[in-house]
């Protein structure tokens, strides 16, 4: 029986003490029985959090009172373990290394697409003024193996930094077209979305990514499972954990080494 719950949220928010928040969030979040990692950077604050329900549920109803975090919305999965080894805060540059420091989330959003406007626009085939719908997945190239959004967009990039020059490269594709960028919880397609849009792409964010379309709408236009950064490795649309038995995408453990060892990324 699933009995852990798992959550993950993020907040693009300016934050001037990160030093000074750290150990008093990971000395609540130890006195609360949780395990998982905290990002704290001046841009925001990024987590992915499992325990008892009611211990989670606490710990974010506490981060809320500070108007900072007010805004936080985390997405909820379940468990039968807990997925996380230990509980880490750390303090980084930025809670999604991009490379580009002008792209300032906290500043102004990218607009966003509800995930039932997403599905609706792709039942369709095109969005509400009658524009053809390109799909853009801005994660990684082993995580798209383990399942993405029907006929999207992959331009196989092994680490997020190269997203802006690939953007480059393909965006005479995208002109004219309703772009729509997508990730795991959504902090890579905010930022994504914004670059597009500085390029002059009309480009929007998936709210919630795909762990929020998974939660709202289900697997409609999607194939396969979602690779998540803990030891379950990746979800189905239903939100349960992919087997053991089950097969994973060839060379995907090398891949997941290569990536940042907090299993914090959205």
């Amino acid at each position: 029986m699933a009995s852990v719950l798992n959550i993950s949220a993020y907040l693009f928010t300016r934050i001037d003490d990160a030093s000074t928040l750290r150990p008093v969030l990971r000395e609540r979040a130890v006195a609360a029985g949780l395990k998982g990692t905290i990002l704290l950077a001046e841009e925001g604050i990024n987590l992915f959090l499992a325990g008892d329900a009611d211990a989670v549920h606490g710990f974010v109803d506490d981060l809320r009172r500070d108007p900072r975090f007010a805004g936080l919305t985390p997405k909820e999965s379940w468990s039968a373990e807990q997925p996380f080894g230990k509980m880490l805060v750390k303090v980084k540059r930025e809670i999604i290394r991009m490379g580009h420091p002008t792209i300032r989330p906290d500043a102004g959003r990218a607009p966003a697409v509800a995930p039932a406007t997403l599905r609706r626009w792709l039942d369709q085939g095109r969005d509400d003024e009658g524009r053809e719908v390109v799909l853009i997945d801005t994660r990684n190239a082993f995580e798209v193996d383990y399942g993405s959004f029907d006929g999207a967009l992959d331009w196989r990039i092994e680490r997020f930094t190269q997203f802006p020059v690939a953007a480059a490269a393909h965006r005479a594709d995208l002109a004219g077209k309703t772009v729509v960028s997508y990730c795991t919880g959504g902090i890579r397609c905010e930022k994504a979305a914004i670059h597009l849009r500085e390029q002059g792409i009309d480009a929007f964010q998936l709210d919630g990514g795909i762990l929020g379309y998974f939660e709202q709408v289900g697997g409609e236009h999607w194939s396969g499972a979602c690779f998540v950064f803990d030891e379950r490795e990746a979800l189905h649309p239903d939100l349960a954990p992919v087997a053991a038995q089950e097969s994973s995408p060839g060379g995907s453990a090398a891949s997941i080494d290569s990536m940042s060892s907090d299993r914090s990324i959205s």
